[in-house]
């Protein structure tokens, strides 16, 4: 088997990523507040609203401080005159090829959290699907968008 690829992607990503989880387990946290509060309204057992409580807990503990971490150990990238290797995943390790011949458009993006931390994600589209690259430093997402472009083009050049 090939060996994994080498770049890694920015130590603020985990950042980035536990902010975006927080966001998305406070949802969670005021449904559960919202069930706490209706059991206690309409006399349902409380056993549901701890039953909720427990899960929750379990979910912000995974989301927020575990799968982070896993997340940024595991994504690689690197990417060669003829094809980008992306590994990535937490549970399932996932290595993709994308041959730099299906390569259509590369693109960076940058939401609010990712700007904070002065990071951006680059998007590699083909044909049939999107691979993204996240949570590098700005400079290093613009100059991987640029080189993967030049890449792509020299293969379109050469059929």
């Amino acid at each position: 088997m090939r060996q994994p690829p080498i770049n890694t992607i920015a130590d603020n990503a985990i950042k980035a990523w536990k902010i975006t989880a927080i966001i998305y387990i406070s949802i969670l946290w005021l449904i559960v507040f919202a069930g706490l509060v209706l059991s206690i309204i309409f006399d349902i057992p409380l056993w549901y609203a701890a039953i909720g409580i427990l899960l929750s807990g379990i979910l912000h503990y995974l989301f927020v401080y575990l799968f982070p971490q896993v997340r940024w150990r595991r994504w690689r990238y690197e990417v060669f005159e003829q094809e980008i290797y992306i590994q990535h995943g937490i549970l399932i390790v996932s290595r993709t090829l994308v041959p730099m011949i299906r390569v259509q458009h590369v693109d960076t993006k940058q939401g609010p959290i990712l700007k904070k931390y002065k990071l951006a994600s680059v998007t590699i589209s083909t044909a049939a699907t999107t691979h993204e690259i996240p949570a590098l430093k700005e400079e290093d997402a613009s100059n991987l968008r640029d080189r993967i472009s030049a890449l792509a083009r020299v293969d379109e050049d050469d059929v």
